[in-house]
């Protein structure tokens, strides 16, 4: 029973310690730009919150969180008004229901995915104007395991400054979450990127995040995974497809010719 108890206190310990260094982390990036703050988008998402909050404890009262409802389910806006309330995080509000329906209105007819990404894409103009009136740098909030599947839109929530969970798997943001005292619904909230109703990250990826995850180290330790090689053959055929949204744009040089 000792035994255990000791675990459970260096793990706590390590959480501790990884938050620290975050925030430590956050706090240079932005003095290393000549900023004056952080801006993150908050969804109702874990990973929003865990990064909004990781931001405060970075840089205090030079932290927005803004949210940016698109055509989003009410039950978000209220998670992420819960989580900035509950930790004393500055919000604001910009309605972008109104410019999605006049742009659509210009655009040619195509297929749902297509509308689904002007939102992504119109939240990180919205960031990045507060950005320049502030002279903040955007948070991005994307985890290391979307971020190997490519599971975000290309130059919309993949378009920021800096990635404080960017090297964290999704497990790995629950357990900080908890570490952070981010409530609990927000925690087992069924991970969404809240593009249409009743959409999940898990059923738009095909696989569980806690799969995934394990995929995930397992590769990167280059030990032999307990799971179907369908399953690690699709895992890596989708990291190396996205390879592309991970990378900065190609360059042709002239000294190359």
């Amino acid at each position: 029973m000792m035994e255990k108890i000791f675990d459970h206190r260096d793990k706590r310990e390590n959480l501790m310690k990884l938050s620290e260094r975050i925030s430590r982390w956050i706090c240079d990036q932005v003095e290393a730009a000549g900023a004056a703050g952080v801006l993150v988008g908050l969804s109702g998402g874990i990973d929003s919150a865990v990064v909004a909050v990781l931001a405060q404890r970075a840089m205090g009262d030079h932290v927005l969180g803004l949210l940016l409802p698109c055509y989003s389910l009410p039950a978000d806006e209220r998670d992420a008004m819960m989580i900035a309330d509950a930790f004393g995080i500055r919000r604001e509000r910009v309605d972008l229901a109104p410019v999605y329906e006049t742009f659509s209105q210009q655009l040619p007819e195509a297929g749902e995915m297509c509308r689904a990404n002007l939102k992504p894409r119109l939240r990180m103009t919205a960031l990045y104007y507060y950005a320049n009136k502030l002279n903040y740098l955007v948070a991005g909030t994307g985890n290391k395991s979307e971020r190997l599947m490519g599971y975000f839109t290309k130059f919309g929530d993949g378009g920021v400054d800096l990635l404080p969970l960017g090297d964290l798997t999704k497990s790995q943001v629950r357990k900080l979450a908890e570490e952070l005292k981010i409530p609990m619904q927000i925690i087992i909230k069924p991970p969404s990127a809240g593009l249409w109703a009743g959409q999940t990250d898990e059923e738009e990826m095909n696989i569980r995040y806690d799969d995934l995850d394990k995929i995930i180290v397992s590769l990167e330790k280059r030990k032999e995974a307990k799971f179907s090689k369908a399953q690690l053959s699709y895992v890596k055929g989708m990291v190396a497809r996205s390879r592309h949204k991970r990378s900065t744009p190609p360059i042709f040089h002239l000294k190359s010719v």
